[in-house]
């Protein structure tokens, strides 16, 4: 049965995914902030398109759509922010606006492919496993060709071409899928994380009282990996996050925190409530000390504060860490949004299990928290490691592997 499940084709998971906004390549940044600002996802996606005729004598290609436009990559406001704490950008931030958005896409290759609906979920596993967070799908709409009427800007569009529409799968959503079959794969799913040996000890760290613009490389690394940057002291228990998904919540002005603030300070400028009052005149004073008075200009005029939510973390049904004790005194402990909304903002706390909780547990917390990993503490905080949904895939993978 658990064989049949991942011989789905892809067009299953497609059902009721929205089509991609789609930014050209050749747009600027500042049209990109102006994208990711009003829209409900994260990411956006960036694609290279070419709709000149093909003249050439005897062209004929398999599949114009595939011919003529590809998505190339997607960004979020994270890259914005990294692109804009580098030296040269700091001095001006609206020339460095002007750039191309395709100076923020990764150089990695493969992050984001091209797949047909007919895919299997098998495949598309796979092609995970290899790297891929994000697999473009066409899809077909009613109103395709309305919207396509309807567009007024040129660099910002709903995917369409020729009546075809684009949306695409993420990690998320195949870890979703098997999750609501997941008794087909017993007994794996009530086995602890660390039985299965899934624990990661490859974690992106930062000390606490540590300058969060030494994190810079680290936070860009974590956005890659769709991973996050775990907040430490000095004894390496872990005390929050500094998460990509946190960072994209806010506006492009958090790259002045990032240059100026410590790592503590900055989980706390970047915590929902919006930034504390005395940290922005932390913020202020040190940019007009270094004299970044381009910075510090943009900073002053675009700072706002944004609504943020709050709830409680939570984990497994086994072992309940939602506000680790520790013996020694340490900055307040905040707690991640419940929200099941894509665009509400996380708060610093990270989400935490134990290395006995269940694997089935694990991947519900993720889900719930809309995160793709889960920190793994013992009972004093200390960080053992960490669990990715790619990790948890490839058990579902090594388990298909063992029934063939």
């Amino acid at each position: 049965m658990a064989v049949r499940l991942l011989s789905h084709e892809l067009s299953d998971l497609c059902l009721g995914k929205p089509a991609l906004r789609s930014l050209s390549v050749t747009s600027t940044i500042a049209q990109a902030l102006e994208v990711l600002k009003t829209s409900d996802d994260i990411f956006v996606s960036v694609w290279s398109c070419d709709h000149k005729p093909k003249t050439t004598p005897g062209f004929e290609p398999v599949d114009d759509f595939d011919d003529e436009c590809r998505c190339v990559g997607k960004i979020c406001i994270v890259d914005v922010i990294c692109f804009l704490c580098r030296d040269e950008n700091l001095v001006s931030p609206p020339v460095a606006l002007k750039n191309p958005v395709s100076v923020l896409l990764p150089k990695i290759p493969g992050l984001v492919l091209h797949v047909e609906p007919s895919c299997s979920l098998l495949e598309a596993i796979d092609l995970i496993l290899e790297g891929a967070q994000n697999l473009v799908v066409p899809i077909r709409t009613k109103l395709s060709n309305k919207r396509s009427k309807q567009q007024q800007k040129p660099s910002v569009t709903v995917t369409n071409h020729k009546g075809r529409e684009f949306c695409w799968l993420t990690q998320e959503d195949v870890i979703r899928f098997l999750l609501s079959s997941i008794g087909l794969f017993s007994p794996i799913p009530a086995l602890s994380i660390d039985t299965l040996n899934i624990i990661s000890p490859n974690t992106i760290t930062s000390e606490y009282h540590s300058p969060a613009s030494a994190a810079i490389g680290a936070i860009s690394r974590a956005l890659v990996e769709q991973t996050s940057v775990a907040v430490v002291d000095s004894q390496g228990a872990l005390i929050g996050e500094i998460s990509p998904f946190t960072l994209a919540c806010c506006d492009e002005t958090v790259a002045a925190a990032v240059k100026t603030l410590s790592s503590g300070d900055l989980m706390a400028y970047i915590d929902c409530g919006g930034p504390p009052e005395d940290l922005v005149k932390v913020v202020s004073a040190k940019l007009k000390e270094e004299n970044l008075n381009g910075m510090l200009q943009h900073f002053t005029f675009s700072m706002s504060s944004g609504g943020f939510s709050s709830a409680s973390s939570s984990s497994d049904e086994e072992y309940s860490m939602a506000a680790p004790v520790s013996s020694m005194p340490r900055p307040r402990r905040l707690s991640r949004s419940m929200s099941y909304s894509a665009r509400m903002v996380r708060r610093s706390e990270a989400i935490v299990c134990h290395p006995k909780s269940s694997f089935v547990a694990v991947m519900i917390q993720a889900i719930a928290h809309r995160v793709n990993y889960v920190w793994v503490i013992e009972d004093d905080c200390s960080l053992v490691g960490i669990v990715t949904f790619s990790d948890m895939l490839k058990v579902f993978r090594e388990n298909v592997e063992s029934m063939a």
